[in-house]
């Protein structure tokens, strides 16, 4: 036998690694991401074609809410835009999107909004501008009445309608140092709840009186001015006006002065609010 025949055999075993793989699926999850990029765009762009500028509005408001849940949906109103029966009685009453402050049956079964439009905040503006129009109306049917109109300025805020009664050099409306009116602020207040029911709006009352020249050790500012807004609030009910309309009562004392001296008269002065939120 020759050497040759006893030699080992060796099997090489090659691993064949194909030029074109699949390097592990990356790609798939990169094309994914492409087409859901695509989809959202071609669904921006039909949406932007198929809606009305309201109903953009209220697909911009969804996804940048005010309130912590919006009314508003992209697609329409009604069940079919997100909203149920139970929705005037869980939701936010304020801001937009808001449902109204006061649902009837009516409006929740044809799933009516309570936001604001263009349209009602022009006639809540024309609405306050009545009313004052109306007082400044009423003051001229006597007199007496076109002297005590020179106590009233009116001005429309975002709050609603303020119909502000201030003393005068010589004419108080309050007895000097204390809650007792003058016969002058009675006729006012009398005249002012005959029109504030004209509208059915509530009502709030701030007390405000002026910087006294001395230092007192125990200063009835706060007191004096929350005394006189009740003052106004009784003499206002006496007048016919209805009580629940009344909201708020509140004295300021003599934080927030008109005039610049902050011991002139214009400062005692007594704010009566139309509140715009039940216009």
């Amino acid at each position: 036998m020759s050497a040759g025949t006893n030699a080992p055999i060796i099997i090489k075993r090659k691993k064949v690694v194909a030029g074109d793989g699949h390097h592990g699926g990356a790609w798939k999850v990169a094309y994914a991401d492409f087409v859901t990029a695509m989809m959202a765009f071609f669904m921006l762009m039909w949406l932007l074609n198929a809606t009305t500028e309201k109903q953009r509005k209220g697909i911009a408001d969804y996804f940048n809410p005010t309130i912590p849940v919006n009314r508003i949906s992209g697609g329409g109103e009604g069940s079919f835009g997100g909203e149920s029966v139970f929705s005037e009685q869980v939701l936010p009453q304020n801001g937009i999107g808001a449902s109204t402050r006061r649902p009837t049956e009516q409006r929740q079964s044809r799933g009516e909004t309570g936001t604001d439009t263009a349209a009602d905040r022009e006639h809540a503006e024309t609405s306050m501008s009545d009313v004052a129009s109306a007082l400044m109306a009423r003051g001229g049917e006597s007199m007496v009445s076109q002297q005590a109109l020179r106590h009233i300025v009116t001005r429309v805020t975002d709050e609603g309608l303020i119909v502000e009664l201030f003393d005068l050099d010589g004419v108080p409306l309050f007895e000097e140092g204390t809650d007792t009116p003058t016969p002058i602020l009675t006729e006012l207040t009398a005249m002012i709840a005959s029109v504030f029911e004209l509208v059915e709006n509530d009502v709030a009352i701030g007390g405000h009186i002026r910087a006294l020249p001395i230092v007192l050790a125990d200063n009835p500012r706060w007191d004096l001015s929350t005394q006189r807004a009740q003052a106004v609030r009784l003499l206002v009910e006496q007048s016919g006006f209805p009580s629940q309309r009344v909201q708020r009562v509140t004295g300021f004392a003599d934080r927030k002065p008109m005039a610049r001296d902050p011991m002139a008269p214009r400062n005692n002065r007594l704010e009566l609010i139309l509140l715009r939120d039940r216009l």
